[in-house]
This record gives structure tokens, C-alpha cells and sequence, in this order.
């Protein structure tokens, strides 16, 4: 796997698992190992305790798939926030994009992903089911379409609309002040805030 030759199969073994991560390449993965290496054992042990923990404590929040450390995230926990409001978002990143705005007071809905066949990807494999549940249940009044601007992005938001056109929900779109193909997580705070002020209803979009 490695062109390297390694003089010690630990180090390898680290290497080998660091370039799993996305983005990070053999010879990223071989500095951030033996970066590692050069620092105290504490604060190692640190980093290592603090990934186990996160995996083992983190958890998906009971009513919009945010991620959370309880059964609710702190925004739908929120007595402040509008309940009424549901943005739907591709991913957590996402959220963190809206929050960064510090325009938004409701509440979010978090798909874990787009219809994306060619990536064997369906509407059964995202949380739709459970955002139309959750308009079904009542309270909500819009839910607002903040997915990128891409094709797998637009069949979904296609998707998301027919399931709800019969719930009398009013289902709006951010304004197309975002470039198409772009993802929602890279756009700056400025133009996302202002995509989100200029929502339209679906069918105007």
C-alpha cells in the first residue's frame, strides 16, 4: 500500500489507519504519525481518549438527526427557537453554516444525505420519512429547502416537496444567491444569510 519502507510495523500500522481519513494521503498520514511521535505521551493518550469518546458518546438527536452528547440537541432543546421554522439541511456541516449566520431562530431537520442513485444512494437511505412524521405531528409551518444547489441536491428538494404538498405545510427555497454546484458549507456566512432571508415558496423556484 505504502512506498515507504518502514522501519517499525507500529508506525506503519498508525500510518495505515491515519490515511483512512478523508483528504489525507500516505505522505499526510506519515508526517501527522510521526508529528505525533515527536510529542508527550500525554498529550497522545489525549487525543486518542478524546476519538474513542467521541465515537462512543456522541449520539443523533431524537427529533432532527443534528449530532448531540443527549437524545436532543441543545437548538431543538431551545425554548427560544421557533418550532414552527424546519430547515432541511444535506449534513451536520450544514447546520454549523446556518448557526454561523446568527440569522436563523428555528429549528433544523438533518437528512444525512442526498437522492443520489448513481451513488446508490435512495430516498429510504435519508431521514424523509421521519421529516414528513414530523410535519404530520403538527407545529410546524414551513420548512425551508437548504440543500446545495446540485442536481442530487434539486431532485431532492423535487422529492421533499411532493411528499409534503398535501400536508398544507408551506415548503420554501433559499434564494439562488449561492452558485450552482456549490456546497452549502463552503458558502460564507454573508451570502448564506442573505439565500435565507430571500427564501421563495418551491414551486416559484
Amino acid at each position: 500500500m505504502f512506498n515507504n519502507k518502514f522501519s517499525s510495523s507500529l508506525l506503519e500500522k498508525a500510518v495505515m489507519e491515519i490515511s483512512r481519513l478523508p483528504g489525507i494521503g500516505s505522505k499526510t498520514a506519515l508526517r501527522l504519525a510521526l508529528h505525533l511521535l515527536r510529542q508527550e505521551e500525554d498529550r497522545v493518550e489525549a487525543l486518542a481518549e478524546s476519538l474513542v469518546e467521541m465515537r462512543r458518546g456522541v449520539h443523533y438527536c431524537q427529533v432532527c438527526y443534528n449530532i448531540c452528547d443527549d437524545d436532543r440537541c441543545e437548538i431543538c432543546s431551545n425554548p427560544t427557537r421557533d418550532s414552527s421554522l424546519v430547515c432541511v439541511v444535506e449534513n451536520v456541516q450544514d447546520v454549523m453554516a446556518i448557526e454561523n449566520t446568527m440569522q436563523y431562530r428555528g429549528l433544523y431537520h438533518v437528512l444525512g444525505g442526498v437522492i443520489s442513485p448513481m451513488d446508490g444512494i435512495g430516498p429510504s437511505d435519508l431521514q424523509i420519512e421521519s421529516l414528513v412524521e414530523r410535519v404530520n405531528r403538527g407545529g410546524v409551518e414551513e420548512v425551508i429547502l437548504a440543500l446545495s444547489p446540485t442536481m442530487e441536491g434539486d431532485t431532492t428538494n423535487y422529492y421533499i416537496y411532493r411528499k409534503l404538498e398535501d400536508t398544507g405545510v408551506k415548503v420554501t427555497v433559499i434564494a439562488r444567491g449561492i452558485a450552482q454546484n456549490d456546497e452549502l458549507q463552503y458558502t460564507d456566512e454573508v451570502t448564506l444569510g442573505r439565500a435565507l432571508a430571500g427564501r421563495v415558496p418551491f414551486g416559484n423556484s
